[in-house]
């Protein structure tokens, strides 16, 4: 392994680009961390043309992936949970080459998890969630079960994830067997889905009963990080000025169904005001803080 860390090192160390560059061991043959490969080389470089790229190459009959991500790229990654090893990749990978500490500081901050890196986190988690706990609601109603069931996990794990990062742990390490100790009475629901002896449409019905009370109760924390954009300035905003936020956009988060729930709660205001291209026929919905959520 040292001859290919020397390989890569010697590679990349004059790449004008390079910010980092860091290599990660497969300590398990079926460990999915690294795609199934022996190791893996994460390059991080100012290129933004380089976005998420991937190589594979053997060495010394080893087989190494290489995945090439360019700072805004790894900011994406890290923020909206796209891909899900980068936290292990950073903070278990060793550091070959680092540019003005870059990933030090990287994993330095991913260790703190810092109020901005959680309040994203969680709202990007809440947006799954939502999505995914009324896409299930709908399939009770359509008669689909196992759609429901489906649909009904992935929001389970989604509200995992919210209760995990609100203890200011990364959900990306091992969700159920942290969550056992953080929650058991999540982790309770998970069991009743998955093993309880009941039929399939009671199992899931019990979990939604929990969903719908944790849409509630999490949906002004989880919303907190557009609630405070939305009042950060008296002019309403509208929806593509929200997505284009440099707090969101990176996200990829449709926010028209959180808007309209946020709306219907009474955290957010819904304005209608007249459209830009002064089309008379048609109002453009704009939002804006509720005074009385921040009370």
């Amino acid at each position: 392994m040292e001859h290919i860390k020397e390989h890569f090192t010697g590679s990349y160390r004059n790449e004008p680009d390079l910010v980092g560059l860091a290599v990660v061991e497969n300590p398990y043959p079926y460990n999915p961390l690294i795609d199934g490969l022996d190791s893996l080389v994460l390059v991080v470089t100012t290129n933004e043309s380089a976005h998420n790229g991937t190589e594979h190459v053997q060495i010394e009959g080893k087989r190494v992936l290489i995945r090439t991500i360019s700072t805004n790229g790894l900011k994406e990654w890290l923020a909206s949970g796209e891909n899900r090893n980068i936290i292990e990749w950073l903070v278990q990978g060793e550091i070959l080459l680092d540019s003005d500490g870059y990933l030090s500081s990287v994993r330095e901050n991913l260790l703190q998890f810092p109020y901005e890196m959680r309040a994203q986190k969680q709202f990007a988690e809440f947006a799954g969630f939502l999505r995914t706990y009324l896409q299930a609601k709908q399939d009770l109603i359509d008669g689909n079960l196992l759609d429901a069931y489906s649909h009904t996990l992935t929001a389970l794990h989604h509200w995992a994830h919210i209760v995990l990062i609100e203890e200011g742990r990364h959900p990306e390490l091992t969700v159920w067997k942290q969550l056992k100790r953080v929650h058991p009475g999540i982790y309770k629901l998970y069991e009743e889905l998955t093993v309880s002896p009941e039929t399939l449409e009671q199992r899931v019905q019990l979990v939604m009963l929990g969903c719908e009370f944790s849409v509630m109760s999490k949906m002004k924390t989880s919303c907190s990080l557009l609630i405070d954009i939305l009042g950060s300035r008296e002019e309403p905003w509208s929806i593509a000025e929200l997505q284009a936020h440099s707090s969101i956009h990176i996200l990829h988060v449709d926010l028209s169904l959180i808007l309209q729930k946020l709306v219907k709660r009474e955290y957010i205001r819904e304005v209608a005001v007249m459209h830009e291209l002064a089309d008379i026929g048609a109002l453009e919905l704009r939002y804006m803080a509720n005074q009385m959520s921040n009370e």
